[in-house]
């Protein structure tokens, strides 16, 4: 229990933030309607909302009498006094249909300032009401778990509630409530099991705090001077909003938050432990983008369409028992059938509400195979009047993809999303894309003559980045829930990365309260990354990529190492611009000793060979049962080399083992493999069994036929034209 003194000490601040703060954030793309709520300060109320028993009347008392705010309680101060009779008398009276709706039509003849009201748990019940009390303040919902609130029911003898038929039962009533308190809530208060009013209390002014306070949550790039510990900005504060549609940042680095990850407190862990995925990451992304952003109702909205239908296990991200202690964690089961869709499900989304108004934008893709197609089918999900102002281009390797990935690519030729494949490599590519990015004679050109502007969906940009964290935590919870471990005993994870977009979001995760102890790094025989984590080391110099069984992470110019060079070095921009601008000049960079050691407490890196990769598959199917892809099976590689077995260890497993069934089939040792695709998936389907198969992927196959695709040359002007053909085809239809 949080002692009462010390809520005390937040009064004075939390006063100055709620009532003569000035606006949380300057950025042009703040919705109307949230800056509406908060512009007059010294006018708006504090609106408790949440089921009966949620604790709402005794949390109102301790927050008015903290922030010196008068207290009102619906119940007591409205209904009783508007009826004459208690609220029992009343229900029985009436019934409860029209009880709903009087008590509705005495909220909306009701106003107040300034104040903090505790709701009646069936207010949200009431559309008119409920649009009344919005339009005067903040509605905090405390969100507390259905059997907290059947204990505590229990408790006060109270065995039926507002709206309660004969043969309902008290949880299905709960049930059906929340989504009431969902389509309400301007923000979350998410109680523990067991919290006291105190610890409630406290959440709430900490989430009033937050959501006034947009200020404290800005990004900077991996390559600013300024620091993370520094809260004076030496520039314009980016926030949320504007580094989504930005995607690079102008100097050329990645965005990261300024202040990093919030770390949630275990009880917040142990209360989602139970929860689906959906609800999972419906709860951390609610800490990591601000609602000044993104409110919760939009973000609900988009996650729950992002990991709902489009996901063929109802787990969204099963994670398997494998043998001994490795757990394989499937990030295959989305449309596309890579790990890409559980950020591109959601990415496209996020794009498209932050955009302003005034323009359209091009959203330009490398890939190295599974980004592609995630990005093609992601954008493609989205409203039609979103998708008519956005258009997306994505350039792969011609002969750096599995032949499945490139029909899956090229199925894609809308005439504003499609693909081209160029006659080099995935790091040519993302060059290329980058340079694009820095090029103002072309960005100006295609603003000016159409009023388009360049963005990305590669995890350079953040809004690809941050979703990855939401499975890396989902990891440990099912582990958790199956009772495999409990919190807070440690877990390592083991990544097969060529971008370390993947790696980087696991150590995010670790920064948010996952005990993880390290991540395992794996690659191919393109171990640039593994060879710097050895030695400290990134050295391009005379180095040439190497054709493999596992496309994805042929990759030599890592992404994401800037966003983690900046993470171990405590935002070090100072040293992360230096280092990266010897890497365009020298092709080469070492990092100090002492950070080299850094890096050695949070990462282990190791590489497979493409003999080592094949008998994976073999053996581990011989043994289990299991197809792993190739990618997982450099991850398995790597691990059995590395993980020294003191605690469970979680290998992701990045891809359907159908995108790459030549290698897959050569590795089980299958004899005449056949050229058809489709009949590669088929016999896959004879091996490995029906629960093995990937529907989506096969059915995409069969519908793919033989789509011709654009080849161009590895020509930056050529390229170039492209993309202003695509602006054309996009944006300027007759």
């Amino acid at each position: 229990m949080i002692p009462f003194s010390k809520l005390l000490a937040k009064v004075e601040r939390l006063k100055t933030c709620l009532l003569f703060a000035p606006l949380g954030s300057s950025s042009y793309f703040t919705k109307a309607w949230l800056s509406s709520k908060i512009s007059k300060h010294h006018e708006r109320n504090i609106l408790l909302m949440g089921p009966p028993g949620a604790g709402k009347t005794c949390v109102g008392k301790i927050v008015g009498h903290m922030l010196g705010m008068p207290v009102i309680d619906i119940d007591d101060d409205v209904l009783e006094k508007t009826w004459s009779m208690s609220v029992s008398e009343k229900l029985f009276e009436v019934g409860g249909e029209r009880f709903i709706e009087e008590e509705g039509q005495a909220v909306c003849n009701f106003t107040a300032t300034e104040s903090v009201i505790s709701l009646t748990g069936s207010n949200p019940l009431h559309m008119d009401a409920m649009q009344h009390l919005k339009r005067s303040g903040l509605v905090v919902y405390l969100d507390v778990d259905i059997e907290d609130i059947l204990l505590r029911l229990s408790r006060m003898k109270l065995n039926r509630i507002v709206g309660q038929d004969t043969g309902v039962s008290m949880r299905e009533i709960l049930q059906y409530r929340k989504q009431f308190y969902e389509k309400w809530l301007d923000a979350r208060v998410l109680c523990g099991t067991g919290d006291s009013v105190e610890e409630v209390a406290d959440k709430v002014l900490r989430t009033l705090s937050r959501y006034e306070d947009s200020e404290s949550e800005t990004f900077v790039s991996t390559r600013s001077l300024e620091s993370s510990k520094n809260d004076v900005a030496t520039s314009d504060p980016k926030f949320f909003s504007d580094v989504v549609v930005e995607g690079l940042a102008p100097d050329g680095g990645l965005y990261v938050p300024k202040k990093g990850f919030p770390k949630l407190e275990p009880s917040v862990w142990l209360r989602i432990a139970d929860l689906p995925y959906a609800s999972r990451a419906l709860t951390i992304l609610e800490n990591c983008i601000h609602p000044m952003d993104v409110s919760a109702v939009d973000l609900s909205a988009m996650v729950h369409r992002a990991y709902g239908r489009n996901f063929a296990s109802q787990s969204v991200v099963p994670l398997k028992h494998l043998t001994e202690n490795q757990y394989i964690l499937e990030l295959f089961h989305g449309p596309t059938a890579s790990f890409k869709d559980l950020a591109l499900q959601l990415m496209p989304q996020l794009f498209a509400h932050c955009l302003p108004q005034m323009c359209n934008y091009l959203i330009l893709v490398a890939t190295s195979g599974d980004t592609g197609s995630a990005v093609l089918n992601g954008f493609r999900n989205l409203k039609d009047c979103d998708r008519e102002r956005i258009g997306v281009l994505v350039f792969f390797p011609e002969k750096g993809v599995s032949e499945i990935q490139k029909l899956q690519m090229t199925g894609f030729q809308d005439s504003n999303a499609r693909s081209a494949s160029i006659l080099s490599d995935f790091d040519f590519c993302q060059r290329t894309i980058k340079r694009m990015f820095g090029d103002s004679s072309l960005t100006g050109h295609i603003a000016v003559e159409y009023a388009t502007v360049l963005s990305t969906a590669n995890s350079i940009n953040w809004a690809r980045l941050l979703p990855q964290v939401v499975y890396h935590c989902s990891a440990y919870l099912d582990l958790l829930r199956n009772r495999v471990l409990k919190f807070g005993d440690p877990i390592d994870v083991c990544i097969p990365t060529g971008n370390f977009g993947n790696a980087m979001s696991a150590l995010y995760a670790k920064q948010m309260g996952i005990p993880i102890r390290k991540v395992i790094c794996a690659s191919n025989q393109n171990c640039v990354v593994s060879d710097f984590i050895a030695s400290g080391k990134y050295d391009l110099s005379g180095r040439k990529l190497l054709v493999s069984n596992s496309p994805a992470i042929d990759i030599l110019m890592s992404s994401n190492l800037e966003r983690f060079i900046h993470y171990v070095s405590d935002g070090d921009g100072g040293l992360v611009r230096d280092l990266f601008l010897n890497l365009e000049r020298d092709q080469f960079f070492k990092v100090p000793e002492d950070l080299r050691q850094k890096i050695h407490l949070e990462v282990q890196a190791g590489w497979s060979s493409e003999v080592d990769c094949l008998q994976a598959i073999c053996e581990v199917h011989a043994r289990t049962g299991y197809i792993m892809d190739t990618h997982t099976a450099v991850g398995k590689v790597v691990a059995d080399h590395l993980h020294d077995k003191t605690c469970p260890l979680v290998i992701c497993s990045t891809a359907h083992h159908g995108k790459f069934a030549p290698a897959v089939l050569k590795a089980l040792q299958c004899p005449d493999i056949p050229q058809d695709p489709v009949k590669q998936l088929e016999k896959l389907c004879i091996i490995g069994g029906r629960e093995q198969m990937h529907d989506a992927l096969l059915k995409c196959l069969r519908n793919s036929g033989n789509h011709l695709h654009k080849v161009c040359p590895a020509d930056f002007s050529m390229l170039a034209d492209e993309v202003e053909t695509m602006i054309q085809d996009s944006f300027l239809k007759v």
